[in-house]
């Protein structure tokens, strides 16, 4: 009786497991900064089988006047340091695997470095993302969240 209870028990705690998984395409989305400053707010989307992030919203973005977006002046490139920093796809090539989204890269306008990111998604309103340099120990985690 024991052993059956214990296996009862192991199979629906592995079926709620499979259940809580998170398809890959749930990223898709607008998600703004939780705890970072400066406030982010990024629209993801997919292109063939990878995921990338559009800069809807920084709060360091624009000029004085608070309403023109500032150019990408520090961009390695010379020719896309006249590029307004609004709705730069500075996110790219996410690759979903195990529950993860890997292996992309993220360009911050701000000092026109590129660094490597991930993302975990907790649930389908919160997400952990992970930019660093060389390793993931060596990084910056912040937490987002979805806008309705």
């Amino acid at each position: 009786m024991r052993k059956l209870l214990f296996i009862v028990t192991i199979l629906l705690v592995s079926v709620a497991t499979f259940a809580q998984a998170l398809p890959a395409d749930k990223i898709i989305g607008v998600w703004e900064s939780v705890d970072s400053d400066p406030k982010l707010k990024f629209e993801f989307y997919k292109s063939d089988d990878k995921y990338f992030g559009k800069l809807l919203y920084a709060s360091n973005m624009f000029e004085g006047d608070g309403k023109t977006p500032k150019k990408d002046f520090k961009n390695p490139d010379k020719n896309l340091r006249s590029r307004s920093r609004y709705g730069i796809t500075n996110i790219t090539n996410l690759s979903y695997e195990n529950g993860e989204y890997t292996g992309g890269n993220l360009y911050n306008p701000s000092e026109g470095r590129n660094y490597s990111v991930k993302a975990i998604l907790k649930n389908e309103k919160e997400m952990d993302f992970r930019g660093y340099v060389g390793f993931s120990l060596f990084g910056k985690t912040m937490k987002f969240k979805r806008v309705q």
